[in-house]
């Protein structure tokens, strides 16, 4: 009995301090960036790791929110984001949903496509052809619609799909359900994991999206924030930019860990509100009900 105790104590030990050293390296890295970015740059100079600034200043966030375009471009994000998201996950779950039904005709065919297009693509100058003959250069839809479906979280929503149990399909048509019906009354509720999963991958996706801005958006006024910060960074590392969107040069150093801050924290707040999907069972709706 005492081996077998002094065997847990051994594992618990192991176990935290093994846990404890994974979540330092993965913390650390962005306190430093965060500590950074409220430094002065001569501290960030000289000292290679910063937890806690010795002067503690607000020159570079100073510098970034002075920028005129800077709250224009966090909405152009902002409602990118939103946008895209919904169009997103209303494109990737209805057609998800028609590919794990077994009796859908052409299901392997249309199964093999979606496939392919992980593996092979038409390319960026391709891509800009169809986006530029459909009218949609210097367009906010030039961001949302080339990247609407990904074909890696359409598979994940299908193979969701295809683990709910068909009876309750045959249960719901015995009532009187049609396909929509029970596409909407039954499988996205017991599906929000699964949503709020891959709405959370969109969203993040869409919201670190810039070179689509880069090709298609020639207007800097209608930049998200990641081409504005982006620009900011070029400025301020001595390089050309387009300075019409960029009025002033801020601290080299502590800019570029500004500008990391700024651009995760919105991710990281939105992040608390699906977290709690991600622990759901699948079929936490059916057992409530």
């Amino acid at each position: 009995m005492k081996d077998h105790s002094l065997g847990n104590r051994l594992f618990n030990v192991v176990n935290y301090t093994l846990l404890t050293i994974i979540s330092l390296a993965c913390l650390l890295p962005f306190l430093n960036v965060i500590a950074s970015s409220f430094a002065t740059t001569d501290e960030v100079m000289e000292k290679s790791f910063i937890l806690f600034p010795t002067t503690f200043s607000l020159d570079a966030y100073t510098f970034i929110f002075s920028t005129p375009t800077i709250f224009k471009s966090l909405a152009v994000s902002i409602g990118v984001t939103g946008v895209g998201t919904l169009v997103s996950m209303v494109l990737t779950a209805t057609m998800a949903y028609g590919l794990s039904r077994k009796y859908l005709y052409g299901r392997r065919t249309l199964n093999f496509m979606v496939v392919f297009t992980m593996l092979f693509s038409g390319g960026m100058i391709p891509t800009y052809l169809v986006v530029k003959n459909l009218g949609l250069i210097n367009s906010y839809w030039a961001l949302i619609l080339p990247v609407a479906i990904s074909a890696f979280n359409l598979i994940i929503m299908r193979n969701f799909f295809q683990a709910i149990p068909e009876s309750l399909e045959e249960s719901a048509k015995i009532d009187g359900y049609n396909d929509i019906m029970i596409f909407l009354k039954i499988i996205l509720p017991l599906s929000m994991p699964s949503i709020a999963t891959i709405s959370l991958f969109y969203a993040v996706a869409y919201w670190n999206e810039y070179m689509n801005a880069i090709l298609y958006l020639n207007d800097s006024a209608k930049w998200p924030i990641q081409i504005l910060l982006r620009q900011i960074v070029i400025v301020s590392s001595g390089m050309q930019a387009d300075t019409t969107a960029v009025d002033i040069v801020p601290p080299a150093q502590t800019v570029k860990m500004a500008v990391i801050a700024v651009a995760t924290v919105p991710m990281l707040i939105v992040y608390p509100f699906l977290q709690k999907y991600f622990v759901k069972g699948a079929f936490v709706g059916s057992v409530k009900a």
